[in-house]
């Protein structure tokens, strides 16, 4: 037998005597720090068992019902939630009603551009009423554009149509002046019919034919201010004649019809498939609800 050789000790007892050791070092500390009162007297549950397998101890498993608890939801909470669902709806809702105003967009503009006669193009943006509105002189008052005879509606058509406007460039075959025997007119005729335009003489509408070509050739005058250069338009009868001046040409004219027509009446502005002439002016004289047109048609020379 070896001499002085160590008892040989089981991992367990070797624990437990490690863990008996550090229980008396620190009831030595303890009592050590009570007497000098470092540490107040407390009953507390020892730390590590005193004996047996640390390791060995009893073990915590959940129990088999353990769930864990959840808050059942608030008023407050299901008013979000139903905000949200409504929210959702009301985007798939304006998503397919917006494809379908898309779609009925769609069908009228194809009927109305089928229904456009052949060979001519749609008039997308155009005057909504006819030139030389104007309000009477009338009690002192000065004349002014009269845009109360616009349709609220289609205002903003109207400007979007006056800020697109191009002047076209001048040429030997503009008109230069008009003469109507028959009622006293020789005046001058100046490119373009809007307010500052008349204040000159007759206006050629923008966009018409020149004279003696093909198409529709549209003048504007007033009948009661700035000369009143088309005063006695509702005088002219079928067969008087109007002579229209060019740089170097003279064209004639023969009237054929007279219409009184509402402002809004701009069917008479569209082009024609003949050498037209179509006067315009307000009417009744100082009342100016209505249109006055006077339709000649080229005479052969």
């Amino acid at each position: 037998m070896a001499r002085n050789s160590p008892p040989q000790l089981s991992e367990s007892e070797l624990r437990r005597q490690l863990l008996e050791r550090r229980k008396a070092d620190r009831a030595r500390r303890l009592e050590r720090f009570s007497e000098h009162g470092e540490l107040a007297e407390r009953q507390a549950a020892p730390a590590e068992p005193p004996q047996g397998d640390p390791l060995s101890g009893p073990q915590v498993h959940p129990a088999p019902g353990l769930r864990l608890a959840r808050n059942a939801p608030g008023w407050l909470d299901r008013a979000l939630l139903a905000v949200e669902i409504l929210a959702a709806l009301g985007l798939v809702y304006i998503f397919f009603n917006g494809l379908s105003l898309l779609d009925t967009l769609n069908r009228e503009f194809a009927a109305a551009f089928q229904a456009a006669p052949a060979g001519e193009a749609a008039l997308l943006l155009g005057p909504v009423v006819l030139p030389s509105g104007h309000t009477p002189p009338l009690n002192g008052q000065a004349a002014q554009p009269n845009e109360a005879e616009i349709p609220e509606h289609l205002r903003p058509q109207m400007q979007a149509y006056i800020a697109a406007m191009q002047m076209p460039t001048p040429g030997p075959q503009q008109a230069l002046g008009i003469r109507i025997e028959s009622i006293g007119v020789n005046a001058p005729i100046v490119l373009g019919d809007d307010w500052e335009a008349l204040k000159r003489g007759v206006g050629q509408h923008v966009g018409s034919a020149d004279p003696g070509q093909q198409g529709n050739f549209v003048l504007s005058g007033h009948n009661d201010i700035y000369g009143e250069v088309f005063r006695h338009l509702d005088e002219l009868k079928p067969g008087d004649e109007v002579t229209i001046f060019t740089a170097n040409r003279t064209f004639t004219y023969r009237v054929v019809e007279t219409r009184i027509v509402p402002p809004t009446a701009v069917e008479v502005l569209a082009p024609t498939p003949e050498a037209t002439l179509t006067l315009i002016s307000c009417y009744p004289y100082r009342v100016n609800s209505q249109r006055i047109v006077v339709i000649g048609e080229l005479k052969s020379n």
